[in-house]
């Protein structure tokens, strides 16, 4: 029979596991976004080495397994005699933490940087022609024309992202980062008890990216009322 009677003593694997995984979330979608636009508009420069080395950069992210780049980016860059960081009741390992996020960014970065180009690309090309006419340099035109522009192009697909990295962030467990599912596998292990440890954190999992997607759709028409005026 279906139990949760392990809640009342184990529920603090999952409020901190799921607040392990926000917070990943939040610096790898902050970081991807940064990389992105970035490799975004290097894109589109006229130098071709440039192009080149980006382009190697989204086939190798975006042409292999996630968990395998995670697996070489904790080879490579762990190690390095960090402290442990507690939240709540969690240890997490700095030398696990910090190479996962670093990881899942260059990994969201490659995708992001096609989320942003096509959102640039959709800009009227007669409002860079204005900026020029007008003596407004390049990078000024991009930062400060294009891009606030192309952001309600951007938002919607930067906000799938941002739910699709918290439900991906549960890769970090193989290099024992404790998110919310290394927390449920931790119940699991304590208590001997496989299915509803699961569901529980499958039904959390659902109300955060939920509640994500609500207030990411929210966001989209206020960003898009505010260019309709």
């Amino acid at each position: 029979m279906l139990s949760f009677r392990f809640l009342p003593q184990y529920f603090p694997y999952f409020n901190d596991g799921i607040i392990v995984t926000l917070i990943v979330s939040f610096f790898v979608v902050l970081f991807g976004s940064i990389i992105g636009t970035l490799v975004a508009i290097g894109k589109m420069s006229k130098i071709a080495p440039l192009r080149w080395l980006l382009n190697i950069y989204l086939e190798l992210f975006r042409n292999t397994p996630m968990l395998v780049q995670i697996s070489i980016g904790f080879i490579l860059m762990s190690g390095q005699g960090l402290p442990n960081l507690h939240i709540g009741i969690l240890a997490e390992d700095l030398n696990r933490l910090i190479p996962g996020i670093i990881v899942l960014s260059l990994n969201s970065g490659a995708y992001t940087a096609e989320i942003v180009r096509a959102g640039i690309t959709a800009v009227p090309a007669g409002q860079t022609e204005a900026a020029h006419s007008l003596g407004i340099r390049p990078w000024a035109t991009m930062t400060r024309v294009i891009l606030p522009q192309a952001l309600r192009n951007i938002l919607p697909a930067l906000g799938n992202e941002f739910v699709t990295i918290v439900k991906d962030s549960s890769l970090l467990y193989t290099i024992g980062i404790i998110e919310l599912y290394a927390g449920a596998q931790a119940v699991q292990n304590a208590t001997y008890i496989s299915l509803a440890p699961m569901l529980f954190a499958a039904g959390y999992y659902f109300v955060v990216c939920f509640i994500l997607n609500r207030v990411i759709a929210r966001l989209e028409k206020r960003v898009g009322k505010g260019y309709a005026k």
